[in-house]
């Protein structure tokens, strides 16, 4: 069962965390967010889940929009033998959410902390940023200081780290 969006926005509240919420018609990718000439405030993300080679830990890497991450790089760099695209099941059973529809906020859904998050170093230096509210028909602006809150509050310590580009 995918998640509901309304969990979100109570949890938010709870945590007393404002956002702005940007509607827009259904953004699949980064790329469709710049064919539809959508514009934003804050920094743009890209966000990849990712799992080993074996298959046994998951990622959700989250960098620039406009990044291509070279994976065989990222995997040396991280002690890994070998990252790749975690399936569209992996991604309904680990974050429950759609293809799409990912972005940090759907740690929420991660409650047995089975997933890491790695934040590229390049774009934490920002103050707000974009994110999918578990569906990719709206977007949340946070800024940094509110998602550092809800990061505490799922247990997921965020991981800043070099990503390599290609």
């Amino acid at each position: 069962m995918l998640a509901d969006k309304s969990k979100l926005a109570a949890l938010l509240a709870h945590l007393n965390i404002n956002y702005d919420v940007i509607e827009h018609p259904a953004l699949h990718s980064s790329l469709a967010a710049d064919e539809l000439m959508v514009e934003r405030p804050g920094t743009r993300l890209k966000n990849l889940f990712l799992r080993d080679n074996e298959g046994k830990k998951h990622f959700l890497v989250i960098t620039a929009h406009d990044k291509q991450l070279d994976l065989k790089s990222l995997a040396k760099y991280q002690g890994l033998s070998r990252l790749g695209f975690a399936s569209d099941e992996r991604l309904a059973r680990f974050l429950k959410v759609a293809p799409g529809c990912v972005s940090m906020l759907a740690l929420m859904n991660d409650k047995q902390n089975d997933v890491t998050l790695w934040l590229d170093q390049d774009i934490w230096f920002g103050d707000l940023f974009h994110c999918h509210p578990f569906e990719n028909t709206q977007t949340w602006l946070l800024k940094k200081a509110d998602l550092d809150a809800f990061f505490a509050t799922t247990g997921h310590q965020p991981k800043v780290v070099f990503l390599p580009a290609r």
